[in-house]
């Protein structure tokens, strides 16, 4: 298993070779080792979670306030367009996004650091998520920016099929941004 870094600060991905024969496959998901060489502390992970989607659903932008929530994602079934945006004042990434592709072929391990917001599009029929992360949730904490924020312009793969209500009504990038900085004073 490997570690690549992406374009954001903290964000890691967790790349693991699985071995195909005639049977099938194998693969290692999680190496404590690698995470721990990586600067993880496994232990703190407290809770796994797993969600279930079908083709064009979008969940997300989700993040936390306070201390954040740090979270290990794995695609389990199926294929999902991943997608970040740190959102941590003072962060030289801070407003940038990035997308990965998880899926059940590469079995690749996104970490995604406190402070970032996350979401997903399923790319599949039928598309399971597993997630592990390190803080009990506090819905009191919870952030939320649209899916489609003309300020973040997220890229979605494929026409959203389907979007919770709390999704819906979530605010926007430039609400959240003036919450956490304060607001732009420079125009």
């Amino acid at each position: 298993m490997r570690v690549e870094r992406t374009k954001i600060d903290g964000v890691l991905l967790f790349v693991p070779t699985p071995h195909r024969d005639d049977r099938g496959l194998f693969t290692r998901t999680f190496d404590k080792a690698v995470a721990e060489g990586a600067g993880l502390d496994f232990s703190a992970f407290v809770q796994d979670s797993q969600s279930r989607s079908r083709q064009g659903t979008v969940r997300g932008m989700h993040g936390r306030s306070g201390r954040g929530e740090a979270k290990l994602v794995r695609c389990a079934r199926g294929a999902v367009h991943d997608v970040l945006v740190d959102a941590r004042p003072g962060s030289p990434t801070f407003g940038e996004q990035t997308s990965v592709l998880l899926d059940d072929e590469t079995f690749v391990t996104l970490y995604v650091p406190p402070g970032l917001l996350h979401g997903f599009q399923a790319l599949t029929g039928q598309t399971d998520v597993c997630y592990r992360i390190d803080r009990e949730h506090d819905p009191a904490e919870d952030l939320s920016v649209r899916y489609d924020d003309p300020d973040l312009r997220i890229d979605w793969p494929l026409p959203v099929s389907a979007i919770s209500g709390r999704d819906l009504s979530a605010g926007s990038w430039t609400q959240l941004r003036d919450r956490l900085c304060g607001p732009d004073t420079t125009e």
